[in-house]
């Protein structure tokens, strides 16, 4: 099953070039069956412009979750901190790999009256 994830232009660039590896998450998909993230790069580029393979989730305690996966955050701690303020618990996607798709696909052509997603929707 794949999701429509929303995420900010400049970490879809650290994604696709390899500098991130982990997608950090307050809430995660409550369906277990998720293997596949297509990757809306939200305004200005609001276009859908790849899909992510997912390797497994993480679901650990800030501290915890920054040890464990700061090599490949492609943040800084203190971006990092700033996300989950106020936060016990998050979540890391590891990203197993990616397809940027030649052309960035319009939403709006795929899916009839297109909202982005505040974070994600299910679509399959």
């Amino acid at each position: 099953m794949k999701v429509l994830l929303s995420i900010k232009p400049e970490f879809v660039d650290k994604i696709f070039s390899g500098e991130k590896k982990y997608e950090y998450r307050k809430n995660i998909f409550k369906k277990t069956n998720i293997d596949t993230i297509v990757v809306y790069s939200t305004k200005p580029v609001g276009k859908i412009v790849g899909e992510i393979k997912i390797d497994c989730i993480l679901n650990e305690s800030i501290e915890n979750l920054w040890n464990k996966t700061h090599q490949a955050s492609g943040i800084s701690y203190e971006r990092f901190k700033s996300y989950f303020q106020n936060k016990e618990r998050g979540y890391a996607i590891k990203i197993r790999e990616t397809k940027k798709y030649e052309k960035p696909l319009s939403p709006v052509e795929l899916f009839t009256n297109f909202h982005p997603p505040q974070s994600f929707c299910y679509i399959e």
